[in-house]
């Protein structure tokens, strides 16, 4: 039976945008050899929608008490069970919806942050605005139920200026001054913790100085990926199907 209440962790164990593949969830955490006592777990977000089983997910996230960050795809299902969205002919929450645990679930998730912040480590879905000088402070209690420009830029922002502002769209990549918006962070040179980062699967896997990118496009067909921040370490598992085709969502 997995403990919900772990002794103090050892390691912290970061995982790429799951989007409802439980079944590579499992493996990815035996890849891994995660033990409930000893490891944290925090998922970039995006732990729902166009994988197939999105209930599965949420219940094994709470059941190990992860600690993530919200992604889009997680904001727009509390939307829509709030009924202020509707479900898209892609999003696959129907079952989710339904289930009879799934207020417990939504409570649970919607007290996740929009980013966590160790001495080392800077947690976000998608993006840092390059003026944020303390991330955690913009976003802090910001409701998910409501549209807010901060909240859109950390989860959905993939290419920006020196100054924030964004291109009139992402795919094609659009021409200078627009550049990948990690290449802007921080404006000031002044933080230095490594950034987790997902919500790129086209970019997929990242890793350089200071930064992490984690989606490798799980939900598309390809992996799931974890990095075990004390090990500097990536371990990653094929995803076992192409769930949702490739787009630029």
């Amino acid at each position: 039976m997995v403990k919900r209440q772990r002794k103090s962790a050892t390691r912290r164990i970061f995982i790429g945008d799951i989007q409802g593949c439980c079944d590579e969830l499992e493996r990815l955490l035996v890849a891994c050899d995660f033990d409930a006592e000893r490891d944290s777990l925090h998922p970039v977000g995006d732990l729902v929608n166009r994988g197939p089983d999105s209930l599965g997910t949420l219940r094994l996230m709470r059941d190990l008490d992860a600690r993530g960050v919200l992604g889009n795809h997680d904001v727009h299902l509390l939307r829509t069970a709030h009924g202020t969205r509707e479900l898209g002919k892609r999003d696959t929450l129907t079952h989710l919806l339904a289930a009879p645990d799934r207020d417990e679930l939504l409570a649970w998730l919607t007290t996740w942050p929009y980013v966590r912040a160790w001495d080392d480590i800077l947690l976000v879905h998608a993006a840092l605005h390059p003026k944020w000088t303390d991330p955690v402070r913009v976003l802090a209690g910001i409701d998910p139920l409501v549209p807010d420009e901060r909240t859109d830029f950390a989860t959905r922002v993939r290419y920006c200026d020196a100054e924030g502002n964004l291109p009139d769209s992402d795919w094609p990549p659009p021409a200078p001054p627009f550049r990948e918006w990690w290449r802007h962070w921080p404006a000031d040179s002044s933080d230095r913790r490594t950034v987790v980062f997902g919500h790129w699967a086209r970019q997929g896997l990242l890793v350089r100085e200071g930064f992490r990118g984690l989606d490798t496009g799980c939900v598309w067909g390809k992996e799931l990926t974890a990095w075990i921040a004390e090990e500097d370490r990536l371990v990653s598992v094929q995803a076992a199907h192409e769930y949702s085709p490739m787009s630029t969502g």
